[in-house]
């Protein structure tokens, strides 16, 4: 056997493999958009006046984590704003700290979310070409053995794979380019409200907040 034909055959046995992940890309897709649709309704009724929140917050006419429950925060937000109000008793330089912290795991999550759809954004073209040059070689051979069902099997299998794998990355880059809108302007109402609840948590102690 020469070596041409056990790269043929290697390349061949990579076919129903590759077909099968692009299935899974476009399961996973459906599922993406589901979940984008989920955070649309989610949002929709998302109305905080974030000035107000926070001057409220500073006046102390309601303890800060009433208030934080009150607002139209997504819940992960009002969970990872309330762990402040729930740790009275570290000193001022351990809430700080702490709060810095706080941000930085609820940015990684929204990053994890973005990450996944860019992931399939680079993945989907590439599992797409491979999926469309993989079956050209035994179309080219058909072509030249006069075998025109072998040749149109192969030439479908390759347009369908670039199809999904395309279509699969076009989503990815909208949903992606949504999230990363909407998360740049959660972080920053995460860190104006994060600094107040600080600020305000450090004023029950007698100190004034200190960046």
């Amino acid at each position: 056997m020469q070596m041409n034909d056990i790269m043929r055959q290697i390349a061949k046995s990579f076919e129903q493999p590759v077909i099968f992940i692009l299935l899974l890309f476009v399961i996973f897709t459906i599922i993406m958009i589901g979940d984008l649709i989920a955070e649309v309704l989610q949002r929709k009724y998302l109305n905080i006046k974030l000035s107000k929140l926070v001057n409220d917050i500073r006046k102390e006419e309601l303890p800060p984590e009433v208030l934080i429950y009150k607002a139209k925060l997504l819940k992960l937000q009002k969970d990872t704003l309330l762990e402040i109000s729930d740790n009275k008793e570290l000193s001022n330089q351990m809430r700080e700290t702490l709060a810095i912290a706080l941000l930085e795991k609820y940015k990684l999550k929204l990053d994890t979310k973005i990450k996944k759809s860019d992931l399939l954004a680079k993945l989907g073209p590439s599992f797409g070409l491979l999926g469309t040059l993989i079956p050209l070689g035994p179309g080219i051979i058909a072509l030249g053995q006069g075998n025109t069902e072998i040749l149109s099997q192969s030439l479908l299998t390759a347009f369908d794979t670039t199809i999904l794998g395309l279509s699969c990355a076009v989503v990815a880059i909208v949903i992606s380019a949504i999230r990363r809108r909407w998360y740049t302007h959660d972080m920053s109402i995460m860190n104006v409200l994060m600094e107040a609840l600080v600020e305000s948590e450090n004023a029950k102690r007698g100190t004034n907040y200190v960046k």
